[in-house]
């Protein structure tokens, strides 16, 4: 139920008022001043305020300004006696939803209510998604309790709130770029973009055009000018992803950003200036790459101001339930299914592999589980058959195995009786079993 309250010191049209939009389903609330309006306002959450301009303690076309720098998803519509196009003009400055003359309130009044409620859900509607970006950005959105994980996770905190680079190591997979957001969104620029770039994804002219932009007639094609990142993402982050395979030319004018806060487009021989943080990551030992001539060690040292390294999923296995959790609901609400756990037999399969892929590989497992299961609560035969047969668990293994061979009965059966087109005594003769033992295996697997 959307609330209203409604300020007016003339208690007749207040009580009107009051009684019009109440019969309409609204919960509706009385105030004859600013004062006590203001009082409601912190008291109660107020969808819509409707409120006189000329009251004792005050002007509602000031007063509009202040509920929504204060409110800001409230939504006020402003009756006056004698309007003026000044005050109107004021009053949607000031974020008035309306500014109606009274007289027309009988008429204008509801459709005006109905429509500010519809703005008022809205704003309700962007402030939730905001809450939840906000929160799919920070650090809650770390799962993990291991000690080895929260020391990574405090680390990045500390060096959140500079303006220090940082270098982000750890085997692919281990989240990366779910860390670098984070410490772009506690940092001070989390207002300014982040832009993040796979260095690996571009060949060397193409990353280059990516990262520093272009001026018009620079090469073929080159029509007009054009931004890269380290221009769009002045004052906020750009992350370089797989910063290990970014050529060595390339390097050289990255340590020039790092060193100068400058660049040149490509084509240009104007250097741009521009004020960026960087987060680097990579899975490669940079210090081997030095040694073999594929990176240069001065911008290393630049990079590598302050390094987390990030665990694998094989040195975190007690997260593995938090994280397998997690997956679960989220691909069981956006596949339409309810699943409520994972079996034993299940998550012992998941801590007993080894994970080369990390979170990105047990992300894909969970999907894949979700999407072939039929029941309430994943079981190990919704696994690949490497992680499943990886359980050291022997009854679990004996069910895969059983699980293993009923599959494949299942399937010959459903060929002969394809082959037969249905004839059931010549698939009995063919799978050389009875037709009774043929009929209760067809009920059995459920074969149509």
């Amino acid at each position: 139920m959307n609330t209203i309250l409604i300020i007016d010191d003339e208690e007749k049209i207040r009580s009107l008022l009051s009684r019009i939009i109440s019969l309409e389903g609204f919960e509706v609330f009385e105030a004859s001043n600013l004062k006590s309006g203001l009082k409601r306002l912190e008291v109660s959450d107020i969808d819509i305020v409707i409120c006189d301009v000329k009251l004792p303690d005050g002007n509602g076309v000031e007063f509009s300004k202040i509920i929504k720098e204060k409110f800001p998803v409230t939504e006020v519509i402003l009756l006056t006696a004698f309007g003026n196009i000044p005050d109107g003009v004021m009053a949607i400055k000031n974020g008035a939803f309306d500014y109606i003359t009274k007289g027309d309130d009988n008429t204008k009044i509801l459709p005006l209510v109905y429509k500010a409620t519809e703005k008022v859900a809205l704003n309700k509607r962007v402030i939730q998604l905001e809450k939840q970006l906000d929160n799919k950005q920070s650090f809650n959105n770390i799962i993990g309790k291991s000690e080895v994980l929260l020391s990574s996770v405090d680390s990045a905190k500390k060096v959140a709130i500079t303006d220090a680079t940082v270098l982000l190591t750890g085997e692919t997979g281990t989240g990366k770029e779910v860390f670098a957001q984070a410490i772009h969104h506690a940092s001070k620029r989390s207002k300014k973009n982040f832009i993040a770039v796979n260095c690996s994804a571009f060949g060397k002219d193409l990353l280059e055009n990516e990262l520093f932009g272009h001026k018009a007639g620079a090469f073929t094609g080159a029509v007009k000018d054009s931004k890269g990142i380290f221009e769009e993402a002045n004052l906020g982050t750009v992350f370089l992803d797989e910063i290990g395979e970014m050529p060595l030319d390339l390097q050289a004018k990255l340590l020039r950003v790092l060193e100068s806060g400058e660049f040149l487009k490509v084509g240009d021989s104007k250097p741009i200036k521009t004020d960026v943080r960087i987060i680097a990551a990579t899975n490669r030992d940079l210090e081997k790459e030095i040694e073999n001539g594929n990176f240069r060690e001065d911008l290393y040292y630049r990079i590598n101001i302050f390094k987390i390294n990030l665990p694998c999923l094989r040195e975190r296995t007690s997260d593995i339930e938090l994280i397998a959790d997690f997956f679960l609901k989220t691909f069981s609400r956006k596949i339409g299914k309810n699943i409520s756990a994972v079996s034993s037999a299940y998550l012992k399969a998941l801590k007993n592999h080894r994970w080369k892929g990390n979170i990105r590989e047990l992300r894909n497992v969970i999907e894949r589980s979700v999407i072939l299961t039929d029941s309430s609560i994943l079981d190990i035969e919704s696994l690949p058959p490497d992680i499943a047969e990886n359980n050291s668990d022997n009854e679990s293994n004996k069910l895969m195995s059983a699980f293993s061979m009923a599959s494949a009965e299942k399937i010959q059966i459903q060929k002969v009786l394809n082959h037969t087109k249905g004839n059931k005594s010549e698939a009995a003769r063919l799978l050389e079993i009875g037709i009774a033992t043929l009929y209760r295996k067809i009920e059995e697997y459920k074969i149509s």
